[in-house]
């Protein structure tokens, strides 16, 4: 007789836990069946009764990593503009060991996700999510005359690769680009962008 659909289910939730619980201690490039099976305390066979290889691990870690990233804790927005385009880039950015945890995940993703066309194709669909949120916020910058006109893709995309260039450089020196540090960089940032008086 074939297991429960609820236990089936709490057992997926307990697999992806593992599955989670490596990723954080080891990042994509410790992520395999046996490392998940070791962590759950059970048998390979398993695991491999829900992913048929590691590229189907890996695709369920990115989405347990967008889930995640999606609930964790962040700061509300405080107003439309040029306010909730600072949130969105503080939210981004490695301020908190969580933080820095997820963007350590997140950077360790993009290798595997340029080796494999479909792990490729979802996470380019992901970052295209995150600039709309962004060109909406500048959006609304500009129509309350925060920034100056233009295109709102253009400015969005400078945004989204500033926030990526200062989570790296967090990532590798903690020391120097502190939660205060990296704060006062991004909104240096935004001044620059912003319609000056």
């Amino acid at each position: 007789m074939p297991p429960a659909r609820a236990d089936h289910d709490s057992r997926r939730e307990d697999v992806s836990a593992a599955v989670w619980q490596v990723l954080a201690e080891h990042g994509f490039g410790g992520l395999t069946l046996r490392a998940v099976a070791t962590a759950m305390g059970a048998s390979t066979g398993l695991v491999t009764h829900y992913f048929a290889g590691k590229r189907e691990l890996i695709a369920h870690a990115l989405d347990i990593l967008e889930t995640r990233t999606t609930h964790r804790p962040r700061l509300a927005v405080p107003a439309p503009g040029l306010p909730a385009l600072r949130t969105h880039i503080l939210n981004m950015l490695p301020l908190t060991p969580d933080g820095a945890a997820m963007n350590r995940i997140w950077v360790g993703s993009w290798d595997v996700a340029l080796s494999d066309l479909d792990l490729f194709a979802a996470q380019a669909a992901r970052y295209e999510r995150i600039r709309e949120a962004l060109r909406e916020c500048v959006a609304d910058a500009q129509e309350l005359g925060q920034l100056p006109a233009g295109d709102p893709d253009h400015v969005a995309s400078t945004v989204l690769s500033f926030t990526h260039g200062l989570v790296v450089q967090a990532l590798f020196d903690p020391a120097r680009f502190t939660a205060q540090r990296q704060t006062e960089l991004a909104d240096e940032f935004l001044a620059t962008l912003a319609v000056k008086p």
